[in-house]
């Protein structure tokens, strides 16, 4: 996780619970009863409405959400522009060294498809149904949360009901009612904490990174199409640069100098035996 995000989270944390600080006595919104209710409650209704399976795709998903850093948008532009420079220097073929140094598996992947000679229509088949799938699993990570949030008021309020009853049922014994009031009331509690401030908040994270990663691989699809399509590199970038924000879009990212740094092209003199003219450099580019 980024360090403003966790300074952020924990900045937060103190100012949430500084509140009940300052309200009185903390040990008073603690009651090991109706946290076994809520948290019982919710986690046996999630396992009775999810298979296994779902839930332990949840928490990987929850854990690389947090974990992983995520590429801008234009750092996935500057790559395939490089990328396609590089296929019109040097050839397509040569893609494959870059398939085992990029860190993204749907531009892995796609690169592999570019350099086993996949046509421009069966590649972006394959891409889009991957794409469409994904977003399907993420979704379904996302529903499971929900379902959970909109369960954790419900069990807080079924909660609330037993410590009711337990009041009721020693009305007339004072310790009875002082031991049943705490779980009427702070079940309510956890049930709303956990829907707002856990659950709900988990499945805003997880919609927000499907959301930027889907941005990724629409770029990665529109730029894999160009370059097979052979298109030029310079409209391949004003191309991509419509997925950025517009202060993303500033400056140029082809550099001709950087390109050749970076995919350690060297020209020598037994391949190039004179030099090219302007105009076919501006044709190759």
């Amino acid at each position: 996780m980024e360090g403003k995000t966790i300074l952020g989270l924990l900045l937060c944390a103190l100012i949430f619970g500084a509140g009940f600080v300052i309200s009185g006595d903390v040990g008073q919104y603690f009651n090991l009863s109706a946290f076994l209710i809520v948290f019982g409650g919710c986690l046996g209704t999630a396992i009775a409405s999810f298979r296994m399976e779902r839930l332990g795709y949840v928490g990987k998903v929850l854990r690389n959400s947090y974990r992983s850093r995520m590429k801008e948008p234009s750092a996935i532009v500057e790559i395939l522009v490089d990328l396609s420079v590089k296929s019109r220097i040097r050839g397509l073929h040569t893609l494959v060294e870059d398939e085992r140094e990029t860190s993204i598996m749907f531009l892995r992947r796609a690169l592999g498809f570019v350099v086993d000679n996949y046509s421009r229509e069966q590649t972006t088949d394959i891409l889009n149904t991957e794409m469409y799938f994904f977003k399907q699993r993420r979704d379904e990570s996302e529903r499971v949360l929900r379902v959970m949030a909109d369960i954790c008021p419900a069990i807080g309020l079924a909660g609330s009901v037993v410590g009711l009853i337990g009041m009721l049922s020693g009305v007339n014994d004072t310790g009875v009612v002082l031991a049943t009031i705490p779980i009427a009331l702070t079940s309510t509690l956890y049930g709303v904490i956990l829907a707002n401030f856990v659950f709900l908040p988990l499945a805003a994270r997880i919609r927000e990174v499907t959301d930027h990663e889907l941005l990724l691989q629409k770029i990665i699809i529109e730029g894999v199409r160009a370059i097979q399509s052979e298109l030029n590199p310079r409209v391949l970038e004003v191309k991509l640069k419509s997925f950025l924000t517009p202060s993303a879009r500033e400056g140029q990212l082809v550099s001709l100098a950087r390109i050749k740094e970076r995919f350690q092209i060297r020209e020598r003199e037994e391949d190039a035996p004179r030099m090219a003219a302007p105009e076919e450099v501006g044709a190759a580019l």
